[in-house]
């Protein structure tokens, strides 16, 4: 079925009216930064829905049925849809709208995705794993360093609609930058995808730098001579932390790559150059955690190495100590023997020369055990 049935057949539904209500939602509340656990004011999962006519926002006029039927009239512009956590029953309006595929539907409402591009018909369908650094004034066993989300994106001719999960990533200051440059913004939904594709590799160099600094804190601690012992389980909770960030970063190459190298209908051939920028910033991003992931696994291996050594230092101290001890308990013990016939054992200075021997004993194998560095 074409474009124009679907939306023949939307308006002559009687849900429809359902969708034009979220959409008068949207377009009568201010803009709003979802970045807090609430999803809207309004308990509506629409953030905005604007049009876009030669990189300039226009003025709203009616729903969005009606915004979508004006774009599609002219053969300019286009719309784009922000969506937040929405439900099977909200999104259902909207995918029936704009002929979206099931399978990409159900993905952006469920969510919990790996970073993927999929093109069905004259739709593309992308999904970005966003991640934000979380502050903590110190690192525990049990910090979370790393908080993750998606941004699913669909991208068609005449629009762009994105859905957002999680508590952060707002595209509210992505979508005024964009606006500030009408040149970029009227390549079309392109414009939009490669800056949202851009952001979310911009926040992955910002969340690498802030891992960095932690991780630096923890092997000046390792390494500090201070004697102080650092817990281990804060060095495995860094490599927990950059394990969720590798899941988000590593699996996004493929699908920048084939933004940038393939022909795509939706995409703007001289968007495409600025695709590959944004591959190569994620590139860095790749490298950075690589080598994180190295340094840590070398913490933790100085570290052990270092319990072992203390283990060792405390090993041969104890052996010395009870080296220096058997002495005394060997000549204590031969002359607590009661026997009649000892050596010495009715001599006057019997007892003194006992306890001089013991003492020149000792103090010869202390003096002895200190010069080897056991004790």
């Amino acid at each position: 079925m074409s474009m124009a049935g679907n939306l023949r057949k939307v308006t002559s539904l009687g849900g429809v009216g359902g969708l034009r209500k979220v959409a008068r939602l949207a377009r009568r509340r201010p803009r709003v930064d979802l970045s807090h656990p609430a999803r809207s004011p309004l308990g509506s999962s629409v953030v905005n829905c604007v049009t876009y006519r030669d990189g300039v926002r226009t003025a709203a006029r009616g729903d969005l049925v009606d915004a979508v039927e004006s774009v599609r009239k002219k053969g300019e512009g286009f719309v784009w849809l922000g969506l937040h956590e929405p439900t099977d029953r909200e999104f259902a309006g909207i995918a029936e709208l704009f002929d979206l595929h099931p399978l990409a539907v159900e993905d952006a409402v469920e969510a919990h995705q790996r970073p993927k591009l999929e093109r069905y018909d004259e739709t593309l369908f992308a999904v970005f794993k966003t991640v934000c650094y979380v502050e903590h004034e110190e690192l525990t066993a049990t910090s979370e360093v790393v908080n993750t989300g998606e941004i699913m994106v669909f991208v068609g001719k005449d629009f762009v609609i994105t859905v957002r999960h999680g508590r952060h990533g707002s595209l509210g200051p992505l979508r005024e930058e964009l606006e500030s440059d009408p040149h970029q913004l009227a390549k079309g939904p392109s414009a939009v995808l490669h800056a949202i594709a851009d952001h979310v590799v911009d926040d992955y160099l910002t969340v690498t730098d802030s891992v960095h600094a932690d991780i630096d804190q923890v092997e000046t601690e390792v390494f500090a001579e201070t004697g102080a012992r650092v817990d281990p389980g804060r060095i495995y909770q860094l490599k927990r932390e950059l394990l969720e960030l590798k899941r988000a970063v590593v699996p996004l190459s493929r699908p920048l790559e084939d933004l940038a190298t393939r022909p795509i209908r939706v995409v703007d051939p001289e968007i495409q150059a600025y695709f590959r920028d944004v591959s190569d910033h994620l590139l860095r991003a790749k490298e950075q955690i690589a080598a994180f992931d190295e340094l840590l696994n070398s913490i933790l291996q100085a570290h052990l190495a270092q319990v072992t050594v203390a283990q060792n230092e405390d090993m041969r101290k104890i052996t010395a100590w009870a080296a220096i001890i058997a002495v005394p308990t060997m000549v204590c013990g031969v002359y607590g023997m009661n026997f009649d016939h000892m050596p010495e054992l009715h001599w006057r200075y019997g007892y003194g020369m006992v306890l001089g021997v013991i003492s020149v004993a000792c103090l010869t194998l202390y003096r002895g055990f200190r010069r080897s560095g056991w004790l």
